[in-house]
């Protein structure tokens, strides 16, 4: 373990470590955190501009053992963790085999649930879980918390393990904690294994090449929350006194994909004369419907949504430009 800061103690506030917080979803965690005046401790393999105003910590998550994690958790005086990894982020997006899922989505959270057990009482464990662990639904269903999980994909089901592993070790006493279950994430900073990551690189090329882009769409619809929206979700939920609970967070509206890439396409300003949006069956997570019943989270974490779909994903475009004309390609 290396940090880019040394201190003279842990600090007087407990800390709280965002473990993935350099990924898409962990970055905007660790900037809305600090904007809350917590103190954020990164963890992940290795540092990232984006996160540099915070202390770092660089663990192999993938092979850290839960003493270890503990011994850090304790030495940086970590209060409250946040779990932001994914599989999905670091294998081949979300085709990878189930054991090379199970690495993030289920060892680690079991590993994580042992070192937070070995802490003061009182920890606080909020692992970011997905919409998709309730597998397929009918078009037109709301999915509500008390909906029977049923994940039809290695991913799926590897997140729904981990999830269950923090509820099981909530209800147990062993940690205080609590699941978000995303929907899908659009806006700034998107992880290029993501629809919304892949959209950005295909306008780039049809910009450059003057050429029409060309996009592959399914015949589903999914519900979309803005990252930073999710973000507000994490903090919501680290000061929420609430423990052993699941909670959906998303837009609340099912948006189809033909729509989504429209909207994106439109925001960029680019002619929608030169998108060719073609209908065909792709790789999906299990499912082609999702929208999110998101009451429970309004009226026991006192969140909402307050991002609209066409500005996340036009604020995604105008962010990717941006960096390009300041950094250059990647």
């Amino acid at each position: 373990m290396t940090r880019r800061e040394l201190r003279a103690g842990p600090p007087a506030r407990p800390a709280v470590a965002v473990l993935g917080g350099t990924g898409w979803i962990g970055r905007h965690v660790c900037a809305a955190l600090a904007r809350r005046g917590h103190d954020v401790l990164v963890v992940a393999r290795r540092p990232a501009p984006h996160v540099a105003a915070h202390r770092f910590a660089a663990l192999d998550l993938r092979t850290t053992p839960a003493g270890h994690l503990a011994r850090m958790l304790r030495a940086e005086g970590v209060g409250t963790v946040v779990n932001a990894t994914d599989a999905a982020n670091a294998t081949d997006g979300w085709s990878g085999s189930e054991e090379e899922m199970a690495v993030l989505n289920v060892d680690l959270v079991r590993r994580l649930v042992a070192a937070m057990s070995a802490l003061p009482r009182g920890s606080r464990l909020v692992h970011v879980g997905t919409l998709h662990e309730y597998g397929d639904v009918p078009r037109g269903t709301v999915m509500h918390e008390e909906l029977p999980p049923r994940p039809a994909s290695a991913y799926t089901r590897t997140k729904l393990a981990g999830s269950r592993t923090v509820l099981e070790a909530a209800r147990r006493g062993e940690v205080d904690g609590l699941v978000l279950r995303l929907a899908n994430v659009s806006g700034p900073h998107p992880s290029p294994a993501s629809f919304p990551g892949k959209l950005v690189g295909m306008l780039r090329e049809a910009v450059a090449s003057g050429r029409r882009m060309t996009v592959s769409v399914t015949d589903s619809g999914r519900d979309f929350v803005d990252v930073r929206d999710a973000a507000a979700a994490v903090v919501a939920a680290v000061g929420s006194p609430v423990t052993g609970k699941v909670f959906n967070i998303g837009g609340g509206r099912a948006v189809s994909m033909d729509e989504l890439v429209r909207l994106f396409v439109a925001g960029a300003g680019f002619p929608l004369s030169r998108l060719d949006a073609r209908r065909q069956e792709v790789g999906s997570l299990g499912g082609s419907w999702t929208r999110a019943d998101i009451r429970l989270a309004g009226e026991l974490l006192h969140w909402q949504p307050r991002i609209g779909l066409a500005r996340s994903l036009r604020d995604m475009w105008e962010t990717a430009e941006t960096e390009r004309r300041t950094t250059g390609p990647a």
